[in-house]
Formats: C-alpha cells, sequence, structure tokens
C-alpha cells in the first residue's frame, strides 16, 4: 500500500433515530442513521404501514368487493 494516501480508520459510533448506538468501523468518528436492525421491520418482524393518500384503505374495499361476490357464489352452488 502506497502511504499517506488513505484515510484514517476510527472506531465510530452509530447512533439511530431509535436511540440504538453501537460501535462499528469507518473513516467517519460519528454516523447518524434512521434506520438500524433494532428498528428495521425485517429484523424486527413487525411491519409498518405507511398509508400514501389513502391507498392501503382503497386496496382493502377493492378486494373486500372480489371476496363477497366469492362467497356469493359459493353460497350459490351450495343451494
Amino acid at each position: 500500500m502506497k502511504k499517506d494516501i488513505h484515510p484514517e480508520y476510527h472506531k465510530a459510533i452509530v447512533h439511530c433515530a431509535c436511540g440504538n448506538e453501537f460501535e462499528t468501523g469507518s473513516t467517519l468518528k460519528e454516523i447518524r442513521v434512521e434506520i438500524c436492525s433494532k428498528c428495521h421491520p425485517f429484523f424486527t418482524g413487525k411491519q409498518k404501514l405507511v398509508d400514501s393518500t389513502g391507498r392501503v384503505e382503497r386496496f382493502r374495499t377493492k378486494y373486500s368487493q372480489v371476496d363477497q361476490a366469492r362467497t356469493a357464489k359459493k353460497a350459490k352452488k351450495a343451494s
């Protein structure tokens, strides 16, 4: 490796928006992040739905009608 061309490597403290802090190695001494492994839905198993302008509600109403039609067909066939 060439001398004096590489940045210094430090022990860095990572601060998450959820309040979690942990230590890692980086060229920066302090890192701030919005999401970490303690609060990310993939790792926690808790999914957070962000409803942007009622899309989730529109989806549910649209497919509730489909589900109602299916149950009506099954009821007709059974009688």
